[in-house]
């Protein structure tokens, strides 16, 4: 009717406007056709030396390695936590969490209390990129806070299907399709070790009970609860594919934070019939699940690809922390420590970058850089106002080579009485209990990456310097909100 009616009046006027209209129209579709795609793949607990690109042979992982491949991997990439929640608070918010109070890690019943949540003054990477005309989705693994005021859709997230506390089961009971080990502990009939039956282990060696990691956490689809009968990583990675499908004609932005290969161990059967060589139940499981992450961000790849958006998709990939060794079997080697400690193992995480034909493909990083930088990155090429109170900076002056210095000259880090410093080559860590009474131990990463040789004792003054930064950078830090 509306377009008969100015047919037939023929108006020059009209159709000027109209061509004016077209014209802004096509404008406004050529300025967001510059802003790129952002997809952050993120790991859960990855260790440093798990991927075939860091060093490990024994699992191969060529999806994860061929990001390295087609982009630049990162040899000193950090997190601003050693566990879960503070680093998801960190790199969403381009922030230090200790900053804002984020400082703890929050585990079951813990997730839905009052208060103990991302602060709604903090502005995500979903919020920034949604005022700037994006379309954005959260897929898989929230953990900033259960209750109705931390919901994802509240932090700028259009889309979200996934869980909201720290972990979920891949497969619930009666655990089809999956062999599964479990911690308990005590053994059936009493004891200590392993209790072993076709498909389900039971095993002691962690000293305690398997976390209720379905308790009052559903899958849910925005804020509905589903039924999902797919094992979880599979469907995780179903619902990105489609996300990308949908809103390829648009700019984007996808969160896709997979809770593999974290804890329950849970391996798929044709996963775990691929590994069948490792003799070692456990590690057999960890090493289905790998693979089985490993194929997941490979069908992710697989839909950019098919969907021609390559050279306009920014893909980060990275793990929230390092890998908990004793729990899961997760190599973080050369370096010292695993998940919850202030030492690199804990800390550096693999951590990588592709864009195609604006990062330079097959490049090693190895100058220190840190998970806040991919909110600034983002934030840049999306065209927004950079906010003032990052931590983070943009890595694509340094990517393409137009900045050659260092990104960050020091690292600062706290969870309650766990601290450490990195400054320059040096490092600072206390591991005690006491934070009043620290005993700080030094080190020099260059040359003891394995945090093997305390130099404390022997280079005071540079101990005191490096105490005295941590000192100063504290004084700016809030008390823990929870």
């Amino acid at each position: 009717m509306f377009y008969r009616l100015i047919d037939n009046v023929r108006c020059p006027f009209v159709f000027a406007c109209l061509c004016l209209i077209g014209g802004g129209l096509q404008a406004a579709t050529g300025a967001n056709s510059k802003q790129p795609n952002i997809i952050f793949l993120i790991a859960d607990d990855l260790g440093y030396g798990e991927l075939g690109c860091q060093g490990n042979a024994e699992i191969p992982t060529p999806h994860i390695d061929s990001i390295a491949t087609n982009g630049t991997r990162f040899t000193q990439g950090y997190v601003t936590a050693p566990n879960c929640s503070p680093s998801r608070a960190g790199f969403l918010t381009g922030r230090i969490p200790t900053r804002f109070g984020y400082e703890f890690n929050p585990i079951g019943a813990r997730n839905e209390d009052p208060g103990t949540g991302l602060p709604k003054a903090e502005t995500t990477i979903a919020e920034l990129l949604h005022e700037q005309g994006y379309t954005t989705g959260l897929i898989g693994k929230w953990h900033l806070g259960g209750a109705a005021d931390y919901h994802p859709h509240r932090h700028g997230f259009d889309e979200f299907f996934g869980f909201m506390h720290e972990g979920h089961y891949f497969v619930p009971p009666p655990y089809r399709g999956v062999t599964t080990m479990l911690r308990r502990r005590t053994l059936p009939g009493g004891g200590q070790g392993r209790w072993l039956s076709d498909r389900l282990i039971y095993t002691t060696h962690m000293g305690g009970n398997e976390p209720d990691y379905d308790a009052n956490n559903p899958i849910v689809r925005s804020g509905q609860p589903v039924v999902e009968n797919e094992y979880l990583t599979d469907a995780f990675t179903r619902e990105a594919v489609d996300f990308v499908d949908r809103h390829a004609d648009k700019p984007f932005f996808l969160y896709l934070a997979y809770n593999a290969v974290h804890s329950p161990l849970q391996g798929a059967d044709k996963y775990m019939d691929r590994f069948s060589h490792i003799e070692d139940i456990h590690r057999r499981i960890f090493a289905a699940m790998l693979a089985n992450l490993d194929d997941s961000v490979g069908a992710v790849l697989a839909k950019v690809h098919e969907k021609q958006l390559e050279e306009n998709t920014l893909i980060f990939f990275m793990s929230d922390n390092g890998g908990p060794t004793r729990e899961l079997t997760s190599s973080n080697l050369p370096l010292r420590g695993e998940k919850g400690t202030m030492y690199e193992g804990g800390l550096r995480v693999p951590f990588m970058v592709q864009w195609k034909g604006k990062v330079p493909a097959g490049k090693v990083f190895d100058k220190p850089v840190v998970s806040v930088d991919m909110f600034a990155t983002a934030a840049q090429l999306s065209g927004a106002k950079i906010p003032q109170n990052l931590d983070g900076i943009d890595l694509m002056p340094y990517l393409t080579g137009k900045q050659s210095d260092i990104p960050h000259e020091t690292f600062y880090w706290r969870q309650g009485a766990k601290m450490a410093l990195r400054h320059g080559d040096w490092k600072l860590v206390n591991m005690q209990r006491n934070r009043s009474r620290p005993k700080w131990e030094l080190y020099n990463i260059a040359n003891d990456l394995s945090e093997n040789n305390d130099r404390a004792g022997e280079k005071p003054a540079m101990l005191k310097e490096l105490q005295n930064i941590w000192r100063r950078m504290n004084n700016e830090m809030k008390e823990p909100l929870f």
